[in-house]
């Protein structure tokens, strides 16, 4: 075949010995390369129908390590001269790139031996190509010639011209593209080889100029883009000439654009120029290029910062921020301009919006003294400008106007945050104001911003805050206020409570916050003072807060655990002993509400414990519970033991106290071993299925589950989950106990799911077996909810409990076609408790996980929708809303039966069920048009019914489901 005279002969034969090549190349010897680079060389010359072939012979030879110095330089000759590549098909040009990507891989010192002639050889084998993935390795190839220092010699301009005429980029990918390459690809490969070398500058910036100036914002984007990686590699030298026509192109974008992206791309360019000018270094003879180029920025956008109606002010901020910002000198020479002249301008304008403007501007460019931290006095204008700054400022948060107080609150926060620029003085006016913020404003917002800005600022200024703001809020917590009304009392101790967890951010405010907080605790329960269960909960929200403050700082959070869980222990256990007493507020304490509100409070003190000051407090706080233990509690002369395992129904009040163990021993690190936890154990079993109290019986359940996730496998865990089996199965067939019964099993059985225990799927059958009960099986419906959501005081990761990953999953996988079972095997009676333990799986489950099994279920979602439980509408509903946006495929098969559920559920007598309907059928739009036209119209006669509707949440969606409705099958959409 090699010596035929036919051209396709001879190419099918080397088209043979290429592919024999690419499959053993790595095989070769040295001189049989050499051998065959000369033969292929020589084949570069036959006729066209061979040079295919030849090319991918070459490719081969081209990834052969033994191949002979100076046989690179041979072969990429011989393409330059014999080849014109362009006239090639596209998988043919490809190939070429290929070879000389190799080479330059493997033999860069050769091909470097070359000097100029390979740029110029690469330039005429790329000059005219069109194909996108023939650009991406040829973007790459240019790219490497420029980094990897090869010469290019007299052709940088015929390189840059090569590459540029592709800029800006328009390449849109056809549909089904098998090649996957994407225009921000291409955009990306060409703006690295325009990026690459300042030699490109002289040729590039006139053509990004020009490009800023289209009309086209992708070209305009793109061209800012560029610009801004080329400052990372260009100094002043590349930038001076056209500096003048950058700052134009950019000023005229930021001031007219209506396009924030543009905006956001032109500030961002601005920034990279005066950081490239910012960065290069200054001989004595030349000009400052940052100064001069930051005084024509002064001069074209500071006079707009004094215009009394204020059009560009906002952008000539923009500008002079972006420019500013880029090193700590540009800052000082536009801060040295730009500042005073706001100072005046908030003098001169008496209007709270214009003050408000102008006070953001300035906030704007006190934030970037925030990169650079302290306050430097030899060269700071701010420093010099401190009075009147600070004066401004505190004027701005006695304004009447909210909206400039929150922006003065928000600048009191960067002032704080300049090391160095507030004197003790000011210092003591910043607390002073926060103070009046925080507890005398009568808008919200005011006194929220002013607690956290409070926040922000305690930990920088600790001594200041425990020193002159805790003192304050503590005054304020005891003073008695008889001229004021009982409401605005309390609305005041309810913000001196937030106020002292917001600046409980450092342990030396933590051990002045703490005391006082717990005194006012101890005065409700005395009653002191005619308090109620809300204040009760008001401290304990603000004690929360301040655990989940401590809790990264092991000093902080130890302190806190050993003050606050006794003390609300102690306060506890004595309103429990007090059986017979006529004070209302003793009684507060043992509120289900009140103790709920203590839950999250121990808890937070307990999580982040070392396992060794974990270990000192159980072994006090589970003695207190099982042996009234109560030595290590402050004020302990109690008038009588403590038991609240014993029977007794004098002994409730104390077995209300159970759920504060719960909170406790639950949230304990799964490392700590909990002393007795055996006999603990029985104990919360036998109180959890004898207890006739639901809050009782069901805390004790939680407290068993949560300690039962968390023990050790292995024999003793096996025999407390039988001994908990045995008391509960008898009690769920009949008697008195069957509902304490069940709330431990669903709690013992989410326990277990959640670590994967083998007993699980036991437990799972036991309450699907329950939703065939007339009386039981509602509550087990509910109880699937339980199963599959997050428990917010036990059994979460937050308190270490052991939880699975994909634990939903499994469960939906083993159980939900035993629930489908269940369902068409179930009476009349009880078949809604099938479906809304069902939903309830549903609702929870992962909505990908949902979307795969979806053709299997639907049938059944759409029968939920027709019973008339308004839980299993409500649950069937919030399960099909995401489903019709991610699977409008599958939905649209059903659409006929939607469409009619919907509607009709639109007139639902339960507010919630017609809203959740309403959302479906708005949802129902992302289906595909052509299924929905045949119900247009009878849709939107149909929404027009609840347009009227008494609610008016109910009417905000109908007006938005039926405005979609209306321009279904519009153009454009």
């Amino acid at each position: 075949c090699l010596e035929n005279t036919d051209p396709r002969t001879r190419g099918r034969g080397i088209q043979l010995l290429s592919q024999v090549l690419l499959q053993c190349y790595s095989l070769l010897q040295e001189k049989e390369v050499l051998h065959l680079v000369m033969f292929y060389e020589n084949r570069l010359q036959d006729h066209h129908l061979v040079i295919p072939s030849v090319l991918q012979g070459l490719r081969a030879l081209s990834m052969c390590e033994v191949l002979s110095p100076g046989l690179a330089v041979s072969v990429l000759k011989a393409i330059f001269q014999e080849v014109h590549v362009q006239s090639l098909l596209q998988l043919d040009r490809h190939t070429v790139y290929s070879i000389i990507t190799n080479f330059m891989g493997t033999r860069e010192e050769e091909l470097k031996g070359l000097g100029a002639d390979f740029t110029f050889g690469f330039i005429q084998v790329m000059d005219g190509e069109k194909d996108p993935r023939n650009l991406l390795v040829a973007f790459q190839i240019v790219h490497d010639l420029i980094t990897k220092n090869y010469a290019l010699g007299p052709f940088v301009e015929e390189l840059f011209e090569v590459t540029s005429c592709y800029f800006p980029i328009d390449f849109t990918p056809p549909p089904n593209d098998p090649h996957g390459i994407q225009r921000e690809d291409l955009i990306l490969s060409l703006r690295a080889v325009l990026a690459s070398t300042p030699q490109f500058a002289e040729f590039l910036l006139p053509l990004l100029i020009e490009k800023m100036d289209s009309d086209l914002q992708s070209a305009k984007l793109d061209s800012l883009q560029t610009l801004t990686a080329c400052c990372a590699i260009y100094g002043q030298k590349e930038l001076q000439e056209f500096l003048p026509s950058l700052w134009s192109s950019l000023r005229r974008e930021v001031f007219q654009t209506a396009s924030e992206k543009v905006e956001a791309e032109c500030l961002a360019t601005l920034h990279a120029l005066s950081a490239c000018l910012s960065c290069s270094v200054l001989s004595s003879d030349t000009e400052d290029l940052l100064d001069s180029f930051l005084s024509s920025i002064l001069q074209d956008c500071r006079h707009h910062l004094c215009e009394p109606d204020m059009k560009l002010v906002w952008p000539s901020a923009k500008l002079l921020q972006a420019a500013a910002g880029a090193s700590l000198r540009a800052y000082h020479r536009v801060t040295r301009s730009v500042l005073p002249l706001l100072l005046e301008q908030y003098t001169k304008h008496p209007q709270s919006s214009q003050r408000r403007t102008i006070l953001e501007m300035l906030l704007g460019f006190l934030e970037l003294q925030q990169k650079w931290g302290h306050v430097e006095e030899d060269e700071s204008s701010l420093l010099s400008l401190r009075a009147p700054v600070c004066s401004v400022v505190f004027s701005a948060l006695t304004d009447p106007s909210v909206q400039l107080q929150l922006v003065g609150t928000r600048a009191l926060t960067v002032l704080g945050s300049l090391q160095g620029f507030l004197s003790p003085s000011d210092l003591e006016l910043v607390v002073d104001h926060l103070i009046r913020l925080t507890l005398y404003e009568e808008d919200s917002q005011s006194s929220e911003a002013a607690m956290e800005a409070a926040g922000s600022l305690a930990p920088i200024y600790s001594k200041v805050f425990s020193g002159r703001m805790v003192p304050r809020l503590e005054e304020e917590l005891q003073s008695e206020r008889e001229e004021e009304s009982s409401h605005d009392h309390r609305s005041l101790q309810q913000r001196c409570l937030q106020a002292l967890a917001a600046v409980s951010v450092h342990t030396s405010i933590v051990r002045e916050t703490v005391p006082v907080l717990l005194q006012y605790l101890r005065r409700v329960q005395k009653g002191s003072e005619a308090g109620n269960a809300q204040d009760v909960i008001s401290v304990c929200q603000s004690l929360h807060r301040v655990a989940l403050q401590c809790q990264q700082d092991a000093e902080g959070c130890w302190y806190y655990h050993q003050t606050v869980v006794p003390c609300l222990l102690a306060m506890a256990v004595q309103a429990a002993m007090q059986e017979s007493t006529h004070l209302l507020l003793g009684k507060v304490l043992l509120e289900e509400e009140v103790l709920a509100a203590m839950v999250p409070v121990i808890s937070a003190a307990t999580t982040h414990l070392s396992p060794e000051l974990a270990a000192q407090s159980v072994s006090r706080v589970v003695p207190l519970f099982l042996d009234g233990e109560v030595s290590f509690l402050p004020q302990n002369s109690f008038p009588c033991s403590f038991k609240p395992f014993e029977d007794g129904e004098c002994l409730e009040a104390q077995r209300r106290l159970v759920i504060l163990l719960m909170a406790f021993v639950c949230s304990l690190p799964r490392s700590v071993a909990i002393p007795q936890q055996q006999r603990l154990l029985q104990e919360l079993l036998v109180l959890s299925c004898s207890c006739n109290c639901p809050f009782i019986a069901t805390t004790a359940a939680k407290c068993f589950a949560g300690l039962v996730n968390k023990h050790p496998a292995g024999q003793q865990l096996d025999e407390i989950l039988q001994l908990a089996v045995n008391k509960m199965e008898p009690d769920l067939v009949e008697g008195p106990r069957r509902m304490q019964a069940l709330t431990l099993l669903l709690w013992v059985t989410k326990a277990l799911v959640l670590r994967y225990h083998p007993l699980s799927s036991h437990l799972t059958d036991k309450l699907l077996g329950l939703l065939g009960d007339v009386e039981l099986g509602p509550t087990t419906a509910d109880g699937f909810s339980l199963l599959m959501a997050e428990s917010p005081d036990v059994l979460h990761k937050g308190c270490h409990a052991d939880v699975r990953i994909m634990f939903r999953q499994r469960f939906f996988t083993d159980n939900v076609p035993k629930l489908v079972q269940g369902f068409h095997g179930a009476g009349p009676d009880v078949k809604a408790n099938y479906l809304k333990g069902l939903s309830h799986v549903l609702n929870h489950l992962p909505k990908p996980v949902l979307v795969t099994e979806l053709p299997t279920l639907l049938s059944l979602l759409l029968e939920a929708l027709s019973c008339s439980d308004r839980v299993v509408q409500l649950s069937t509903l919030s399960c099909l809303q995401p489903l019709l946006l991610e699977a409008p495929q599958i939905m649209s098969l059903h659409v006929d039966t939607l469409v009619t559920k919907f509607l009709s559920l639109t007139s639902s007598p339960t507010m919630a069920v017609r809203i959740a309907a309403l959302r479906c059928a708005h949802a129902l739009t992302s289906l595909p048009t052509t299924a929905l036209l045949p119900y247009k119209a009878r849709v939107i006669r149909a929404l027009a019914k609840p347009l009227d509707d008494k609610k008016r949440l109910v009417r905000k969606e109908a007006v938005a489901a039926r405005g979609e409705w209306f321009l279904l099958g519009s153009p454009g959409r």
